[in-house]
């Protein structure tokens, strides 16, 4: 049995988290066995990079851009490295809550650095390991913050224009490798939304199943 790997995308609030919850379940009952995992934080390293990134520096000097961008870069080199790899060469689901394609709009599309540098950083930082699916759960950003609904972090409370701008690169990147993303309406309830991840999932793993036959 084949190793899948899947990423959820999308700006803080779109309800990936909830998403990932019930794809967990639904593989689950299927009979796979799953890795839920997320980005930055995916190991006891990147928990430590998270606090940073989410929180600050502790001196509470700001953090450039470049420095931003290699800090996640080094979570993710440690979570492919820890938690991935390892789960995919077992026959695993793996299921992340962010990955590359989050460098790409956050630090390309919100810290205006560009696309390739932070590419570049990515796919060296993973050897080129890219999910078989992504799904981007896209949402008007001022309807996404109204649902955060706690103390925003660092990144949440960047502004409505550093919101705007990672939106929009994010769905530029689906247009870009439509073939890897599935673009769904978050503004859908979060049953309905869960019913076309579900159904393009079962495409997939059958697909994958008659694969490895």
């Amino acid at each position: 049995m084949s190793g899948l790997f899947l990423s959820f995308e999308g700006i803080d609030g779109v309800g990936k988290s909830t998403q990932v919850e019930l794809l967990r379940e639904y593989l689950h009952d299927r009979g796979r066995e799953v890795v839920v995992t997320r980005e930055p934080g995916g190991t006891p390293m990147g928990r430590e990079l998270r606090s940073l990134l989410l929180e600050g520096s502790p001196d509470g000097a700001e953090i450039s851009p470049r420095a931003e961008a290699l800090m996640f870069a080094a979570d993710r080199a440690q979570h492919v490295h820890q938690v991935i790899r390892p789960a995919l060469s077992r026959g695993a689901v793996v299921i992340s809550d962010r990955y590359i394609d989050s460098s790409l709009a956050y630090q390309a599309g919100g810290r205006e650095l560009t696309v390739e540098e932070v590419r570049s950083l990515s796919m060296w930082a993973t050897a080129e390991l890219l999910p078989t699916r992504t799904y981007l759960l896209d949402l008007d950003p001022r309807e996404a913050l109204d649902r955060v609904g706690r103390e925003r972090d660092r990144m949440e409370s960047a502004g409505e224009g550093f919101r705007r701008r990672t939106r929009d690169e994010f769905l530029d990147l689906a247009r870009a490798d439509a073939t890897r993303f599935m673009v769904v309406d978050a503004a859908e309830t979060v049953d309905q939304v869960a019913a076309r991840i579900r159904a393009d999932i079962d495409r997939l793993v059958d697909s994958a199943n008659g694969m490895s036959a």
